[in-house]
């Protein structure tokens, strides 16, 4: 048993009675820490941050003109004057396939901000009002889901008779906001029975203003994580559909058209579809691990 004498009675000190444990961190501070921590996540995002600087400055500094033609030279090596070889047409490749980056990154980020904008919107207001107004959404939501993507681009394709990249790209969002609406609605079907929103409601703040300003708000982690998993989904797409004829048309280029170009030589002149392949590869590579490491991050479950 222990005795009184085994206790020593310390006290409180009241200089230090308010001192925090440890320097407070705000919740971004704090996903910006476990971030960093995560080294491979750290990586991507370099790789990416050095892979966006070079398909914005190298068509500007190249000496060739992703468009021109030099007969003389075509399907050359990769040498010190064409660093990535030359095409069919005697283009050079190291900047046809930067330039094409453009379009392929401009598509990814673009589009999926636009799904994201869309889906939040869409699936906040579901979540909101509920009740037959969330089962009227959704129905409309599970009708544009079925309808399969390839179908939509051809038929705007033909509806607009053009082949653009800004028709490539709206094809691509009709049905492309669906899931996130989806993901969005589900989270706030539990945030929307919260005390805030109640307050919020009470008070007669509008639905849109409860949406954008306390409902998206507190989804925001859930949204940057999903963009993120969604733009190498959309170079992909993109990717796949200029492979097969019905993306990005001539003069425009990008990563799926160059390595649709490519597939022609293939047995012959690998190099030519083998650099758009390997950007695409390390494109979506990059932004996956990153996406990962920003789940991790972002998780307040994980935080400590």
């Amino acid at each position: 048993m222990f005795e009184e004498k085994d206790f020593t009675i310390i006290g409180a000190d009241a200089e230090r009675g308010e001192a925090f444990a440890r320097k407070p961190v705000t919740y971004w501070g704090d996903a910006f820490r476990r971030f960093k921590e995560n080294k491979v996540a750290v990586v991507a995002f370099v790789v990416l941050f050095l892979l966006v600087i070079s398909v914005i400055v190298v068509p500007i500094l190249s000496p060739y003109d992703y468009t021109k033609q030099d007969l003389r030279s075509r399907k050359e090596w990769p040498s010190a004057e064409h660093i990535f070889g030359t095409d069919s047409l005697g283009r050079d490749l190291f900047t046809r396939v930067f330039q094409g980056g453009r379009v392929s990154l401009a598509i990814g980020i673009i589009g999926a901000a636009v799904v994201a904008i869309v889906g939040c919107i869409y699936g906040g207001i579901a979540a909101y009002f509920g009740g037959w107004v969330d089962m009227a959404m959704m129905r409309v939501v599970e009708v544009l889901s079925s309808v399969p993507n390839l179908l939509v681009i051809i038929m705007m394709s033909l509806l607009f008779d053009s082949s653009s990249v800004s028709t490539l790209l709206f094809a691509m969002c009709i049905t492309g906001w669906c899931p996130v609406a989806r993901l969005v609605r589900s989270q706030m079907l539990q945030i929307s029975a919260s005390e805030y929103v109640m307050a919020a409601r009470v008070m007669g703040v509008s639905p849109l203003k409860i949406v954008l300003t306390h409902m998206i708000p507190n989804t925001i982690s859930l949204i940057i994580v999903n963009i993120t998993f969604r733009i190498p989904g959309f170079i992909f797409s993109e990717a796949f559909l200029s492979y097969v004829g019905l993306g990005v048309q001539p003069p425009s280029t990008s990563w799926g058209a160059l390595a649709s170009e490519g597939q022609v030589t293939l047995s012959f002149y690998p190099y030519m579809m083998f650099f758009p392949a390997f950007f695409i590869a390390l494109t979506m590579l990059c932004f996956t691990l990153m996406g990962d490491g920003l789940r991790d991050a972002l998780d307040p479950k994980l935080r400590r």
